[in-house]
């Protein structure tokens, strides 16, 4: 008699699939595609680039919150001038009804002004009255290819009375992505997770991106990460399905408490959409 093995992806992985939030890029047909392709109710992050600055960001979220999206900009720190520039832009975002903000260190090699890292942010928009209801930060489940493991992990302790969520960067491997997931908790950080897993991202148009001058945030992305883009550039070598199977059990522990996916479009933002679709339907809804 054959032994029927229940697919991972029937668990509570499906829950977590309509959980998403899409994090794009503010290029120029960005707004359209998310228009076309990602519903309302779908949270959608806008990346900010260091050779841009934070004005195509700002510009792009406000436009999609006034399309009716749960809009959520990053703010990088090394993108700030100084306090009065922090001030202009929480009240920009306030005005747009944008009430939620991810706040990383950011990729700049040198910072824009005071601000050289996230925590000084995040303290002070604390005294700003903390004018947002949710403020996300970052967490590296592998290692940060300037920062020593132990600095990123403590720094994720530091900044997490001032967050209510945690973004966890990509990670290809499930045992390290579980292990990190279980050393968050065992640490009383109980912030929700998103857990950071790149979409279906399709190799010719990967390298065209990353080789486009001016392309900023995922160039730079993947030239700090060499390993993640030849996994991503190496045919057959990067599946999200695979990774999501493989990880199934982290993911969906209770113990783990992971709130959703963020997945990562690198602005391939309709086989984004059409895959989660098509898996939701494979698994049954």
């Amino acid at each position: 008699m054959l032994r029927h093995t229940p697919d991972p992806l029937t668990g509570g992985l499906p829950d977590l699939l309509r959980r998403v939030r899409y994090e794009v890029l503010p290029a120029k047909a960005t707004e359209d595609k998310v228009l076309e392709w990602v519903p309302t109710h779908v949270p959608v992050t806008v990346t900010a680039s260091p050779a841009k600055g934070l004005a195509p960001t700002l510009d792009l979220a406000t436009r999609l919150a006034g399309h009716g999206y749960r809009v959520v900009p990053h703010v990088p720190a090394r993108l700030l001038v100084d306090d009065v520039h922090l001030k202009e832009v929480v009240d920009r975002l306030l005005a747009a009804g944008i009430d939620d903000v991810f706040v990383p260190a950011g990729d700049a090699d040198l910072p824009a002004g005071a601000y050289d890292a996230a925590l000084p942010v995040l303290r002070r928009l604390s005294e700003l009255g903390s004018p947002f209801a949710d403020v996300g930060i970052t967490g590296y489940p592998e290692s940060h290819p300037i920062v020593d493991d132990d600095v990123t992990v403590q720094a994720m302790w530091d900044k997490h009375p001032y967050a209510t969520y945690i973004v966890s960067n990509l990670c290809f491997d499930p045992h390290v992505l579980g292990g990190w997931l279980r050393r968050v908790r065992r640490r009383h950080i109980t912030l929700r997770v998103h857990v950071g897993v790149a979409g279906p991202v399709e190799r010719a148009k990967l390298l065209s991106m990353a080789t486009k001058i001016g392309v900023g945030e995922s160039a730079r992305f993947l030239t700090r990460h060499p390993a993640w883009f030849l996994r991503f550039a190496a045919p057959g070598g990067y599946s999200p399905d695979r990774l999501l199977r493989r990880s199934a059990g982290a993911l969906t522990a209770p113990a783990a408490s992971v709130a959703g996916l963020h997945l990562f479009t690198f602005n391939q933002i309709a086989e984004t959409e059409r895959w989660r679709r098509q898996m939701l339907e494979r698994v049954g809804t």
